[in-house]
């Protein structure tokens, strides 16, 4: 009988994943941000905007699944950045060996629902988990802007917006990113002329 079937498991697993609300996301810590939102905090606004897609030929049962486990790996590897210099490969084995950590630690019908999941957003192969990757650069940003907001210096984080350039394909996501485009310019614009 697997370790987690008798529930024995489940505290670990969820004391694990609490960590998940003590992370901070890399990318804003690196860019000094006051207060930076942890891992968990992204992955449920993450889950909450595939909660409200109104995409009927998605399944938004699974989208909101895959948003909730696809950081679920950092609360044993850290959020992992691209100012790391670490490999997609290696970022992916140290992801992968702490996924299966944490699945071990329940039943094995969670464990591989869970597990698979993780893989399924991963290996981009279907159409919740390429609108799930959207929806994680598009909270990325919309959450650049609220910093700017919140700390008064419009434009300050263009990086985290040029990273994301020609990402965005899914009509609902394009539209959301045009919207806080809009309102990010005028922002800016404000800024650079203050009394036009």
């Amino acid at each position: 009988m697997a370790a987690g079937a008798s529930g024995g498991g489940l505290l670990p697993f969820l004391r694990l994943l609490g960590q998940l609300k003590r992370v901070p996301r890399t990318g804003w810590v690196y860019r000094n941000v006051a207060k930076p939102e942890s891992v968990s905090d992204h992955m449920y606004r993450m889950a909450m905007m595939a909660l409200v897609t109104e995409d009927k030929s998605l399944n938004k049962d699974r989208c909101i699944r895959l948003a909730l486990v696809h950081d679920m790996a950092e609360c044993i590897v850290g959020d992992i950045a691209p100012a790391d210099n670490i490999s997609k490969e290696e970022k992916h084995r140290r992801e992968e060996a702490a996924m299966q950590q944490l699945t071990q630690l329940l039943s094995e019908d969670l464990r591989k629902e869970i597990y698979e999941l993780w893989e399924e957003y991963e290996n981009q192969c279907t159409a919740e988990a390429k609108f799930v990757k959207q929806l994680d650069q598009c909270e990325m940003i919309l959450q650049a802007f609220e910093y700017e907001e919140l700390e008064n210096t419009p434009g300050r984080l263009q990086d985290f917006y040029d990273s994301t350039a020609g990402k965005f394909v899914h009509p609902e996501i394009l539209q959301l990113v045009s919207l806080i485009n809009t309102e990010r310019n005028k922002k800016i614009a404000a800024t650079s002329h203050p009394h036009s």
